[in-house]
C-alpha cells in the first residue's frame, strides 16, 4: 500500500501553525476519523472523546502492541497531542468544528500506558 502525504503546500501550512508532529500523525488523525464514520450506522460530528478512542482503536488494530511505538515517534504521546493535531487541521481548513468543540474535550480520554502497554490483551492480569 503506498504511503499517503498530503498535497503540495497543505503540510506547510499546518507546520506554521503547529510544528511539534509528523506529518503522518495528521495523517493518521483523518484515517482515525474516517474510520470512526465507517463504525456509525449513519455519518455525523464527532466529540473529541469519540474521536480519541477511535484514535486508540486504529492504532491498535494497525500497530498492535507497537502503537504506543509509532504515535510517539510522530511525537503523539497524549490524546492531548491528538487536540492539538485536531485543531491544527481546523485551523487549515481540513475539518469543521462545532462551537462548543475544544480542544479541552482530548484531555485525559485516556493514558497511553494503560490503552497501549498494560491494557494489551497478552499483558492483562490472568485470571485467578
Amino acid at each position: 500500500m503506498a504511503e499517503l502525504a498530503f498535497r503540495d503546500g497543505v503540510m506547510d501550512r499546518i507546520r506554521l501553525r503547529e510544528s511539534r508532529y509528523d506529518e503522518r500523525a495528521y495523517l493518521f488523525v483523518l484515517a482515525a476519523l474516517e474510520f470512526c464514520q465507517q463504525r456509525l450506522t449513519e455519518r455525523r460530528h464527532l466529540t473529541g472523546r469519540e474521536l480519541a478512542e477511535g484514535c486508540r482503536d486504529l492504532a491498535l488494530a494497525r500497530y498492535g502492541v507497537l502503537a504506543r511505538e509509532v504515535l510517539g515517534h510522530w511525537g503523539v504521546t497524549s490524546t492531548a497531542d491528538l487536540g492539538e493535531i485536531v485543531f491544527a487541521l481546523v485551523d487549515v481548513g481540513l475539518l469543521m468544528k462545532q462551537p462548543n468543540d475544544a480542544k479541552e474535550d482530548f484531555l485525559g480520554v485516556f493514558d497511553f500506558h494503560e490503552a497501549f502497554d498494560k491494557d494489551y490483551p497478552w499483558n492483562a492480569t490472568p485470571p485467578a
